[in-house]
């Protein structure tokens, strides 16, 4: 008996032990897919918001949005019946609230009313390693030397088409754009933290229905300020950064950094800014840069890189 039992205990670890793989491989390209979706759905917000310009000023425009966002979330907190979120969580889902639900959308939409949405674009695709760099620093991870390699030379290739397609000049609109990698990479990384708490739709939806009073507010004030001219691609814009961008986006977005981590998630987003420049193209008629697909073949080489160097982190 104690032999078979023995053989037993020796087959089920071996099956445990080839099970484990699979089951992280799978959690893995899991994380991976959802934070692409995040990806994609930030990569219209800018069209969007263009788009959302032609009906409503900038202060009237992040009003609605994250008001509209907000309602969706609290519905969905309210059917959940999902409990109000302890003490020591609330710090952290203020600076998510602050700096991904009102802050990056404020700069980003008054840096538009200069800027391209191509340049704007590229300009935030700094934005990766702003949140690696962020991360680290919050969290205490410790990517490998070949990550941060990898990230800075996909950062130099965004800076470098950035002051290609800008003609060596900063405008304006780069100042808000610049404060906007900041409070978004922090946003970024406490809601990354926090995802692996509770699940990332909590976090989006409780950091939106903290900005419900300013959004309120903030209508009431700007709506009878600011001239609205009711266009149909002012509403689908208007609807898309509120539903696609803000809740859709950011909940897939915020549930894949809980998978794959925060360095390793952020730097899917390389990507973003040339998704962006395809977006505006179709969308809005923008020309793109011949330098462009070069940038993307150098870009997706370093997302690749950055992606294969957490792996390896991972496994180690």
């Amino acid at each position: 008996m104690r032999v078979k039992s023995s053989a037993t205990d020796k087959s089920t670890i071996a099956i445990a032990s080839s099970a484990a793989p699979m089951t992280a491989g799978t959690a893995n390209r899991g994380g991976v897919a959802l934070a692409v979706l995040g990806v994609v759905a930030f990569s219209l917000t800018f069209p969007s918001t263009a788009w959302g310009l032609e009906s409503f000023g900038p202060w009237s425009l992040v009003s609605l949005r994250t008001l509209l966002a907000a309602v969706i979330a609290g519905g969905a907190l309210l059917a959940g019946r999902v409990p109000v979120p302890d003490r020591r969580h609330r710090p952290g889902l203020v600076v998510v609230a602050a700096g991904v639900v009102v802050g990056f959308p404020l700069l980003t939409t008054l840096a538009l009313q200069t800027s391209t949405t191509s340049h704007a674009a590229v300009v935030v695709g700094l934005l990766p390693l702003t949140t690696a760099v962020f991360s680290s620093l919050r969290t205490g991870a410790r990517p490998s030397r070949a990550f941060w390699i990898a990230a800075l030379a996909g950062a130099g290739v965004v800076i470098a088409f950035t002051v290609q397609q800008s003609g060596g000049e900063l405008s304006g609109g780069d100042l808000y754009l610049f404060g906007a990698l900041l409070v978004c990479a922090a946003g970024y990384t406490e809601g990354g933290r926090l995802a692996g708490i509770m699940p990332g739709w909590q976090v989006v939806g409780w950091a939106l229905v903290l900005s419900l009073p300013l959004a309120v507010v903030g209508a009431a004030v700007a709506l009878p300020s600011e001239p609205v001219r009711a266009t149909a691609h002012g509403v689908l814009g208007l609807l898309w950064v509120a539903a696609g961008s803000t809740f859709l986006g950011l909940y897939v977005w915020y549930r894949g950094m809980a998978e794959i981590g925060v360095p390793r998630a952020s730097q899917l987003q390389l990507a973003q800014p040339l998704l962006t420049l395809v977006w505006s193209f179709f969308l809005l008629g923008e020309e793109v840069s011949a330098a462009a697909p070069v940038a993307a073949v150098a870009v997706l080489v370093c997302i690749a890189a950055t992606q294969r160097a957490g792996r390896a982190r991972r496994a180690g």
